[in-house]
């Protein structure tokens, strides 16, 4: 068969083989799904074709291949220095952005292709690349509902994909702000792990009690999203004083045991800021009016 038949009968077509966009492609196979795989440095193929990719000439002849079109690159520019002169051969395909960036970003690259015939979408890979091809990975994507209707079950193939709205931009704003989430918490367990370890206690003893905790964190999180949602602050989980005042003895057990107190010194700060804001009485969820209105307003 001749190779641009072969790679015809590709349904998705892979360009960028870092350690995610390989990931995407080994879990594309996995699924059963035909995908053609191109990379700069074409030796980074060499493994996904011993497992049934099939290798692109070119970049120009990965996209003639599929009429999904991935891209995982360091940043737009790249992503736009590759596929500025191959514009044309995305006509009538759909092209999938995995590249971090700005929503800004984002914006401009749908524009751009929309003005090239092509449906877009913006995406994050907001799992990692561990888990890529597992349930639990999850991928948000953004931009053209016919394009990600029409390849829902192509992009399923990389974990738990999600439509967050035809703003190309949403998904890039969500990956950064998932990105916050994740770290907060995380700075929250690792000055917990300090502070328990100050005590004797192991770090995968606590680790087991804090993952048991954390059902009941993510319940606050869908409750107080209704409670900001309604400008209403019940001070059913406490008051913001009464927190403020667990944060400060939290504040005083960190020095006490010698270790770094900047985590809950900023959410101390976050408190008091939102006492001073006339929120003291009111729930804790009302330290959003703090957050939104930003420091200099308050």
């Amino acid at each position: 068969m001749p190779e641009n038949e072969n790679h015809r009968r590709s349904t998705v077509s892979v360009i960028g083989l870092g350690q995610m966009g390989s990931r995407l492609a080994r879990a594309f196979l996995a699924t059963g799904h035909r995908t053609t795989v191109w990379n700069r440095s074409g030796a980074k193929a060499d493994a996904l074709v011993a497992q049934g990719a099939v290798r692109a000439a070119s970049a120009e002849a990965a996209i003639a291949a599929s009429p999904l079109v991935v891209v995982c690159l360091p940043d737009y520019a790249t992503v736009r220095e590759l596929l500025d002169p191959l514009a044309e051969g995305l006509r009538d395909r759909v092209l999938v952005n995995l590249t971090s960036g700005t929503p800004e970003e984002a914006s401009q690259t749908s524009e751009w292709a929309a003005a090239n015939g092509a449906d877009y979408l913006d995406g994050a890979a907001m799992s990692g690349t561990r888990l890529v091809g597992r349930p639990e990975a999850l991928f948000v994507f953004s931009g053209s509902p016919h394009a990600f209707t029409t390849h829902r079950e192509v992009l399923a193939s990389l974990g738990k994909a999600m439509h967050l709205g035809a703003d190309p931009a949403l998904a890039s704003v969500y990956d950064t702000a998932l990105f916050g989430l994740a770290w907060g918490a995380l700075a929250g367990f690792y000055h917990a792990v300090a502070l328990v370890g100050a005590a004797g206690v192991e770090p995968s003893a606590f680790a087991a009690v804090a993952t048991g905790h954390m059902p009941f964190v993510t319940s606050l999180m869908a409750d107080h999203a209704r409670q900001i949602e309604g400008a209403r602050f019940p001070d059913d989980d406490g008051t913001v004083e009464v927190h403020a005042a667990a944060m400060g003895h939290l504040v005083e057990a960190g020095r006490s045991q010698g270790i770094g107190t900047e985590v809950p010194e900023l959410i101390s700060a976050l408190l008091e800021r939102a006492a001073v804001g006339g929120h003291g009485a009111d729930g804790i969820a009302s330290v959003i009016e703090t957050i939104t209105k930003g420091k200099q307003h308050v």
